[in-house]
């Protein structure tokens, strides 16, 4: 049985996992960073590299120890260096190689993205590849070919912002603080998503898979404020009904750009098979709106459970791919902060 340690810090979670090559997890921890984050309404990249740095080590010692595993007795260590914050992932990265060249292990370095669709297998159990992946969170609005778990080419992805940084941002706006994602959704659930008329940009373009939400926050600002107020946290201003109404809104008109490119990368690559992951993933409306749209156009729907969209070190064991495929990694490996197109 092949044992791997995986190590997660590209953005502002600390995690690692200990996970075979049978996709059993014998250990996991994963350290939020959310309260560090709140006062600013995002993730300060500073701040989380330093918050990093003090929980790397205990976040480690903690997952062995639940594992029961002994660093002498992994066969490799495993991390992700891209894409990500360049900060973050270089405290993963050198967390990695000190193991590896203290304990003689081999190194193997993660595609964070392919990782997160990875995390439809591990979840399902079977083989889920071919497949057209989404990837949605608060960096990422991807949509890329999956031929195999280490074969990714992308289709498209966001113009902008990502998903989750709009949502993030609309929050704010209306005063429901950090991380925006949670707190949008739950307050949707008593708004009407008809009330507001808010664009849904390259949605009926059928020749671009891609995604922008920057003029929809710009849109939700108009909205609420109009064209000559400055945007900002407004908490106490609004009320409550309006605000639900808001969320719902701008809920709606993201879901709705997310559901349909996805099924037009469908079709477009022939797969039949969709799979999903990121933070934003989490999101009850989305995974409703894409199970319905997957039985409408009869393509398999895989999404993870909410504790493996948001970011976690157990999606690492697509290391273990790399294991059996002999890829490892020099111990000169480097980070690779942006996405490679």
């Amino acid at each position: 049985m092949i044992r791997i340690l995986a190590i997660e810090t590209t953005c502002d979670e600390t995690a690692a996992a200990v996970v075979t090559d049978t996709l059993q997890v014998l250990g996991a921890v994963v350290a939020s960073q959310d309260e560090l984050h709140q006062r600013f309404g995002g993730v300060v990249p500073e701040i989380a590299s330093r918050a990093h740095v003090e929980r790397i080590l205990p976040v480690i010692h903690q997952t062995l120890e639940h594992s029961g595993v002994q660093l002498s007795e992994l066969d490799a260590v495993a991390v992700a260096n891209r894409p990500g914050l360049s900060g973050s992932l270089l405290v993963g990265l050198i967390a990695a190689k000190t193991l590896c060249l203290a304990h003689d292990l081999p190194l193997i370095g993660i595609d964070h993205l392919q990782a997160h669709i990875y995390a439809c297998q591990i979840a399902s159990k079977i083989n889920v590849f071919p497949c057209v992946g989404l990837i949605v969170s608060g960096g990422h609005s991807n949509l890329v070919r999956c031929d195999s778990p280490l074969d990714f080419t992308a289709l498209g992805g966001t113009l902008d912002d990502a998903a989750g940084e709009a949502f993030d941002k609309v929050a704010s706006m209306l005063g429901l603080g950090y991380p925006g994602g949670p707190a949008i959704e739950a307050a949707a659930r008593g708004g009407e998503s008809t009330r507001f008329q808010l664009p849904r940009p390259l949605l009926n373009a059928p020749d671009r898979i891609q995604f922008s939400f920057s003029g929809l926050k710009t849109a939700v600002r108009y909205q609420l404020f109009g064209s000559g107020r400055q945007m900002g946290h407004v908490s106490g201003e609004l009320d409550r009904q309006l605000v639900a109404d808001m969320a719902a809104s701008f809920q709606a008109a993201v879901i709705d750009c997310l559901v349909g490119k996805a099924a037009l990368a469908v079709e477009q690559t022939g797969f039949g098979r969709l799979c999903v992951g990121g933070g934003v993933a989490a999101n009850g409306a989305l995974r409703e709106s894409l199970a319905a749209r997957a039985e409408r156009d009869n393509f398999a729907l895989h999404i993870p459970p909410m504790s493996l969209c948001t970011d976690n070190a157990v999606m690492g064991a697509i290391a273990t791919e790399r294991f059996r495929a002999g890829k490892f990694d020099p111990l000169d490996l480097d980070i690779s902060a942006g996405l490679v197109r």
